[in-house]
């Protein structure tokens, strides 16, 4: 009995030290799933069918578009960014709706890059190092509505931007010029962010926004040092801080009736002239702060709808009891809701509390501490 327990127990341990079933599984092909599954009969039938063309069908292409190595594609979004990418990749899905791309090393956009992506909707190239872009780059692209060009290399608006275009973010290039004609065509445009380019006024050639109808333009942290007068009369809201404007003259606003928004802040304004503001019936708020005023801006007991008011940070000593509100009742259709003084060489109790009798709360009204 002893004898044949060994010879059992012999027999036992060679098969398990046999190299059959002890290594781990390794994957040499695509054809290994198959092997565990097939005998040796099963799989020479296969392959004689094989030779013989009747084995396989044609491989349908796949239902879900390739993805560019190293995305992400999800929803008809492709994401691209943060890959150290120095060119637009190819293979991107032609249903593809967002493309992304920021915070690349792509210096350059060639004509072929878009090609077959008609249905985009929009298009982020922000914090590339794009300097240069082909005239036709962008003519594929016919339902493309923004376009985010931010923190880039651009000296120049590029050319042939898509019709269907409403929103295009251009801001931290090197753009020193617009030129006439420079969004021509672009009938559906309706922002457009401009600022921290190393503009000055000179640099809008006349006619440079013909044909917009902008509601919003941002020319912010540039080098003008007045308001532009060539700007889209349809604005309503209009950007200027950060920039080296020194006064606002009588006609300077006389195009922009529609505007709701003036941002103005962060300049060098001592005057603005009387009878400016006028041409701006429609203002709701005013963004004068961090200017060189010494008094409030003539005209603004006028401005029926104007709700909200910035004069902090300024050199304001004082403060008439008609500044802000008109004399007579009825005549402002909105109160007040935000004034700000602070920052300025006035001391609070000695304006007159009949000067803020159209603010909505007395809340509204921002005083605090000035420091010298």
């Amino acid at each position: 009995m002893v004898p044949r327990c060994s010879l059992f127990l012999l027999l036992c341990m060679a098969r398990l030290f046999s190299p059959s079933s002890a290594l781990p599984f390794e994957q040499r092909g695509f054809w290994d799933f198959a092997m565990d599954s097939m005998d040796g009969d099963g799989m020479m039938t296969m392959m004689r069918d094989e030779e013989e063309g009747s084995a396989l069908e044609p491989i349908p292409p796949p239902d879900v578009p390739m993805c560019p190595f190293g995305c992400h594609c999800q929803l008809r979004v492709v994401q691209c960014s943060d890959l150290g990418l120095t060119e637009v990749p190819k293979s991107i899905p032609q249903d593809t709706k967002f493309l992304d791309l920021q915070n690349n090393r792509i210096t350059e956009l060639k004509e072929n890059d878009f090609k077959g992506l008609t249905n985009l909707y929009g298009l982020s190239l922000r914090n590339n190092r794009i300097s240069k872009v082909h005239p036709k780059a962008f003519v594929p692209l016919k339902h493309m509505q923004k376009l985010y060009f931010s923190k880039n290399l651009l000296t120049s608006i590029p050319k042939n931007l898509p019709a269907s275009l409403v929103e295009l973010r251009i801001h931290e290039n090197r753009i020193k010029k617009v030129a006439a004609g420079a969004f021509e065509g672009l009938g559906s445009m309706n922002c457009i962010e401009m600022g921290a380019n190393p503009i000055q006024n000179s640099g809008f050639e006349p006619g440079a926004f013909k044909g917009l109808k902008l509601n919003y333009l941002r020319i912010s942290e540039a080098k003008l040092t007045g308001v532009p007068k060539d700007l889209p009369e349809s604005l309503h809201e209009l950007h200027l801080d950060h920039n080296q404007i020194q006064a606002v003259e009588l006609e300077d606003l006389s195009r922009y009736k529609n505007l709701y928004r003036l941002g103005l802040g962060f300049n060098h304004i001592r005057n603005i002239e009387n009878g400016s503001l006028s041409y701006l019936p429609r203002l709701r708020e005013l963004h004068l702060d961090n200017n060189r005023l010494t008094r409030a801006p003539k005209g603004l007991p006028d401005m029926k709808y104007l709700q909200v008011v910035y004069l902090h940070s300024n050199n304001i000593s004082q403060v008439g009891v008609d500044d802000f509100c008109p004399r007579g009742f009825g005549t402002k259709r909105t109160f007040y809701n935000g004034i700000s003084l602070f920052g300025n060489p006035v001391n609070y109790w000695e304006v007159q509390p009949a000067t803020f009798r159209c603010v909505s709360d007395r809340l509204s009204i921002q005083f605090g501490n000035y420091k010298k």
